[in-house]
């Protein structure tokens, strides 16, 4: 085909899950990456996992693709939060909201291998890797979009899921705001002698936050972030002195730690585009606003875009309207401007409380965190919020 519904530039998650979603819809999509398909597999291509709130496993259900990685997620069952030297510690506990885990640890070469074989299964549904965008032409009534070697197609409506650091928006003269927290985030697996049983601990440091998340099997997967003046020298150390550090911030509790696979830092910065939308065009996921790791709610919020997104396209291809027109993009940016600005607010004040040894600070920190581990309906408020069932009903 060269006339498509939709065309997606970007073929990682967000991308992927939104052309899944909108496949099994109806649509005929087109998503464009320029990596090679079988490379955003690999081992090497990316060691990070993803915590899948269970709002959106249950919409990666519908679209499909869950069943696919459900083999390879590590159910949330207990969230550990503190503060070193601080005895005032928050635990969730999944049983005081429902019977189903807090959401689950997936590898992201699981997710990419899953929602790629869904799409395998969507015959209006085409990939194309190792492609590159190279401009686009508007018209109020299509958008056409130059490839690579010369290749053209069109389309109504064309997202952007680059990422936060997106080419295409740029192309488009979307400003953005941006801030670097001057912090790396180390990214890799570790094996240990004792089970996790399920709990994920996240312990904050005035030099950055220490997350461990529970991995299938024996393993789990750390985000450590550092100022990058300590990034620079623990990016230096070998692997047991690595491995050292780890088990100096994070205790005992699993045994002895064994590194698995490669380490990978990551720069941190704060991402935020001024608008959602352009003639013919939307902004989903990191390439609409990029927050702080910090709370691990970065794809969940990346697939509240898409679910607005594949909710307003599906609605117009069933109606006979246009899927790429004015109307369905002020739509959704209406409904998603709220929640992106909120996401975007608390996770920097989060990384700012907590980034910050001044002794009123640390008191206001060690007071909240006991007022809600003593409150039982304010700790549920925020356990909700984060499974993505908030104003949902209980299943």
């Amino acid at each position: 085909m060269t006339d498509f519904d939709v065309v997606i530039v970007g073929g990682g998650l967000t991308g992927l899950a939104v052309a899944a979603g909108l496949g099994q819809a109806g649509g005929r999509v087109l998503v464009v990456e320029q990596e090679r398909i079988d490379r955003l597999t690999e081992p090497s291509f990316d060691g990070r996992v993803t915590a899948i709130a269970l709002g959106s496993k249950r919409q990666l259900a519908r679209y499909g693709a869950w069943e696919g990685m459900a083999g390879q997620a590590e159910p949330i069952l207990e969230i550990e939060v503190g503060e070193k030297g601080s005895p005032a510690t928050v635990h969730y506990r999944h049983q005081d909201v429902g019977v189903e885990p807090f959401g689950w640890i997936v590898e992201n070469r699981a997710i990419r291998q899953a929602l790629l074989a869904r799409l395998d299964e969507l015959p209006d549904v085409q990939v194309l890797g190792s492609t590159r965008f190279v401009d686009m032409e508007r018209t109020p009534e299509r958008v056409t979009v130059t490839l690579g070697a010369g290749r053209t197609v069109t389309a109504k409506l064309l997202l952007v899921t680059e990422g936060r650091f997106s080419r295409t928006r740029t192309l488009l003269g979307i400003e953005v705001e941006e801030w670097d927290y001057h912090q790396r985030a180390f990214v890799c697996t570790l094996g240990h002698e004792k089970p996790h049983l399920g709990r994920a601990v996240e312990r904050f440091f005035p030099d950055g936050p220490f997350a461990m998340l529970p991995m299938t099997g024996d393993r789990s997967s750390i985000v450590w972030a550092l100022d990058e003046r300590l990034a620079e020298e623990v990016g230096r150390l070998d692997d047991a002195m690595f491995l050292a550090e780890v088990a100096e911030r994070f205790g005992d509790a699993l045994g002895q730690l064994e590194l698995i696979g490669p380490r990978f830092a990551h720069p941190l910065r704060m991402v935020m585009a001024e608008r959602s939308t352009d003639q013919r065009v939307a902004l989903v996921g990191d390439a609409l606003r990029g927050i702080h790791p910090i709370a691990g709610q970065g794809w969940n919020l990346a697939l509240r875009d898409v679910e607005a997104i594949v909710e307003l396209v599906e609605g117009r291809l069933h109606a006979g309207l246009d899927p790429g027109d004015a109307a369905l993009l002020e739509a959704y940016a209406s409904r998603r401007r709220f929640d992106g600005i909120s996401m975007v607010a608390i996770t920097d004040g989060i990384n700012r409380l907590f980034g910050n040894d001044l002794f009123p600070l640390k008191l206001a920190r060690e007071t909240g965190l006991a007022v809600v581990e003593r409150l039982p309906p304010l700790k549920r408020l925020f356990m909700r919020h984060a499974m993505g069932t908030l104003g949902m009903p209980r299943e």
